[in-house]
């Protein structure tokens, strides 16, 4: 299709690129990005810890009047495996002002900006900065062979960098009339457990009553109807005051509800469809996601073993979780953690004005607010260099298109004009980026 712009030009191409991951394959992915850098002559490299799947490096040259700034992104993408899409998913398709298949949002379209945004700074003469530029493996389990290993084996390629540029920040958020942009300044980590649940076995053509599969069910419905304390954090506790403020009644007095702990989860109730990102926002979670026991149909299990999805907020730690969860599931089933994501550091808010005024240049009268990420990305293994991350992709979505349920799902699309916005916004903020 000829005459698109370079960010929807590149985020169709690496669309078509198949790196799903598992098994990842983004040697496809670093093959066209290494190409689009070498043709502007930008220096760039290859770190790679397993075969297949490398990690890009590349840095541009600045102007030596701020520190090195990182922009790092991910170019493997979740699986499309029992998803009924309407066109296909590495198809690239862009049909009535959108572009279709897997990855638009999350996040080929955000390394398209940051490619782009480099390519522009280096025909400028350079940002104020060096920027580095990270094209990374495996972000989508974990970041094992991506992200983690390169923090581990290669420091030295981000020495001096304070901070980033990342995912999960800048969609727009419609409400009450007003358009606000989440800057993610924070993240939850991941707490990963066992619950071992034991029972008498026996033979399945005798009548079993209370053992391990009935404890199961009690354990299933105890987690569905029960949510774990109310914890206000510092970035969301941000984010819903500059909401509360921005807004009319009865808005205003609902936001503001949120951040009175009693008060907090009767106000979710009322705030649907938003409730469900306040709600992971505001306590820590758990989510049951796989169950293993009986290995024979005509024999009872004594056995079952559930393993949870835990997710811990900004300051808690995995005795927390455990402390909370024995309080829904009882003093009986044995919990055992089995894997914790790194501590996330203190909030670093000493670059929100930057990208909030780039914000409200871009779209005037919008309301920019810092913001967690109940997920996990590549910023915490960042941050064990002490480089904090901001998630700046700002697309300037219509109130009537949800993005959100499109990433990880089927029909994953993004507005071609929202990604021109959002390129551009990610260039001023990095030729405007002091440190």
């Amino acid at each position: 299709m000829p005459g698109l712009p370079f960010v929807v030009e590149m985020a169709r191409d690496l669309i078509r690129l198949d790196t799903t991951n598992p098994p990842g394959d983004e040697h496809t992915a670093v093959d066209l990005i290494e190409r689009v850098l070498k043709d502007a002559h930008i220096e760039c490299a290859r770190y790679e810890n397993a075969p297949g799947r490398p990690n890009l490096v590349a840095r541009v040259k600045g102007r030596r009047e701020a520190p090195p700034l990182l922009l790092q992104g991910h170019v493997d993408v979740v699986t499309t495996v029992n998803q009924q899409w309407s066109r296909k998913p590495f198809g690239g398709d862009i049909v009535d002002g959108y572009l279709w298949g897997r990855g638009a949002l999350d996040m080929k379209s955000g390394v398209a900006m940051m490619v782009g945004a480099a390519l522009r700074a280096q025909a400028r003469g350079g940002a104020p900065g060096d920027l580095v530029l990270a094209a990374l493996a495996d972000e989508e389990a974990g970041g094992i062979v991506g992200a983690k290993w390169l923090v581990d084996a290669h420091p030295e390629l981000f020495t001096g960098v304070r901070h980033a540029i990342g995912e999960s920040g800048g969609v727009a958020l419609h409400l009450g009339g007003r358009r606000f942009y989440p800057i993610m300044v924070s993240e939850k980590r991941g707490c990963q457990m066992v619950v071992t649940l034991r029972g008498p076995g026996g033979h399945g053509s005798v009548p079993a009553r209370g053992g391990a599969m009935a404890r199961l069910g009690e354990l299933l419905i105890r987690l569905d109807g029960s949510r774990l304390p109310v914890h206000i954090t510092t970035p969301v506790r941000l984010q819903v005051e500059a909401m509360r403020d921005a807004l009319d009644e009865p808005l205003k007095s609902r936001i503001g509800a949120l951040l009175d702990p009693a008060r907090t989860d009767a106000a979710l109730e009322e705030l649907a469809p938003l409730n469900r990102g306040f709600d992971a926002s505001l306590h820590n979670t758990v989510n049951a996601t796989i169950v293993s026991g009986g290995l024979k149909i005509n024999v009872i299990p004594s056995e079952v073993r559930v393993q949870l999805d835990g997710r811990l907020l900004p300051g808690f730690g995995p005795e927390d979780m455990v402390r909370e969860l024995r309080a829904v599931v009882g003093p009986e089933p044995e919990i055992e953690v089995t894997l914790a994501g790194p501590a996330q550091p203190e909030v670093d808010l000493s670059q929100f004005d930057l990208f909030a005024s780039v914000l409200q240049e871009a779209d005037p009268g919008c309301v920019p607010v810092p913001s967690l990420v109940t997920g996990g990305t590549d910023a915490r293994h960042f941050a064990r260099l002490g480089i904090r991350t901001y998630g700046f992709l700002p697309l300037n979505i219509a109130a009537d298109f949800n993005s959100s349920h499109t990433i990880h799902a089927a029909d994953e699309r993004v507005p071609v004009s929202a990604l021109e916005f959002g390129a551009e916004c990610v260039y001023e903020a990095v030729m405007r980026y002091r440190g």
